[in-house]
């Protein structure tokens, strides 16, 4: 085969992903594990992970879960409450238990009903944290109900996000699942303590998906897809070489009754395709020799961990996306379903 029709690339991890738990977790995991190495697990569970114990119980899970002949590290994160007590994040941190902690604005998405309330809640946390340099991963939106859904993530930024940067320049932060070009324009002045993660879908697909022909709740996540010119300022992001941007599926499987009804829960499963996903956007940009980068390089620089050594190889080959999957029984429709992609994983 013509090399031009090849990519091979080191093994990338996922910095953002979702695996939920009991028979759903033993559903969904394969298709993470054969593309990726290692992946930052989101806590949003029910309840929570808040502790150091409940981090290593839920890793614990996820291994057990594992296929056998798959190689995949869980990295586990602690929910952040109002009450979340600084030595217990700094007992975990130094642990090894949790690799980061998650700031959930209280009812922002999935999971967020324990979330924080009122950002002061946790200063003492973050002072800690910026101490020990313990990364602080951030679902960026506001919850207030003056706030336009679509204004929400520019309005994080300059009440909350922008003063925590200045108040503490130490503290290392990932501004998770950007969505918009405000968030990129942020990333891209803030020093080199702060970084950003991007889905696949918000470089698909713009606020059209979930309305033009009607509701369409498949294409419904949080944050929401913005204006299309949101989405051209992620695509450029995402393809620039920046180490600011590293990948992060956000994968977040819900089943497709529970997407499909009154509640249209918020989340989009992407984990089956997902780096032929990425790798569609990177090929139409001109951008494949920027995709191991950010698949592969700059999550790990970013947490101080070595890239992976074994790699991953796709080629050029139609791939017919299916109209829906299982889960713990249930069919849940994935990102794509229906569509067809131009490269293939085949090692």
């Amino acid at each position: 085969m013509d090399q031009a029709e090849t990519l091979t690339i080191r093994r990338p991890d996922d910095w953002h992903l979702h695996l939920r738990d009991g028979d759903v977790l033993r559903g969904v995991l394969p298709y993470t594990a054969r593309q990726f190495a290692r992946a930052i697990v989101m806590p949003n569970l029910s309840p929570p992970v808040t502790t150091a114990a409940e981090a290593q119980a839920y890793r614990e899970r996820i291994v057990d879960a594992l296929p056998d002949g798959l190689d995949f590290t869980p990295l586990m994160t602690c929910y952040l409450t109002d009450s979340t007590s600084p030595d217990e994040i700094e007992r975990g941190y130094g642990e090894g238990a949790f690799v980061a902690a998650k700031l959930y604005p209280a009812h922002a998405t999935t999971g967020s009903a324990h979330g924080v309330t009122d950002i002061a809640h946790i200063r003492g946390v973050l002072v800690g944290m910026e101490r020990i340099g313990m990364p602080l991963l951030v679902h960026g939106e506001v919850t207030d109900d003056e706030t336009d859904i679509f204004d929400r993530e520019a309005v994080f930024i300059e009440r909350i996000l922008a003063p925590l940067i200045r108040d503490m320049p130490g503290l290392r932060i990932v501004f998770e699942h950007i969505t918009t070009a405000e968030a990129v324009s942020f990333v891209e002045q803030a020093g080199p303590q702060a970084a950003a993660t991007i889905t696949p879908q918000h470089l698909h697909i713009n606020r059209n998906a979930m309305l033009v022909g009607g509701i369409r709740p498949h294409a419904y996540c949080l944050p929401v897809a913005k204006r299309e010119k949101h989405r051209l300022a992620l695509r450029k992001a995402a393809t620039s070489g920046s180490a600011k941007y590293f990948l992060g599926t956000d994968s977040a499987p819900h089943a497709k009754s529970a997407k499909e009804n009154a509640c249209g829960c918020a989340g989009i499963f992407n984990a089956p395709f997902a780096l032929e996903s990425y790798l569609a956007v990177f090929d139409e940009e001109g951008a494949l020799d920027c995709f191991e980068g950010f698949a592969s390089l700059h999550g790990p620089q970013f947490y101080g961990l070595e890239p992976n050594q074994d790699t991953i190889t796709f080629a050029r080959a139609q791939v017919q996306v299916p109209e829906q999957l299982e889960a713990a029984g249930a069919p849940i429709v994935p990102f794509h379903a229906g569509e067809t992609l131009g490269w293939k994983q085949v090692d």
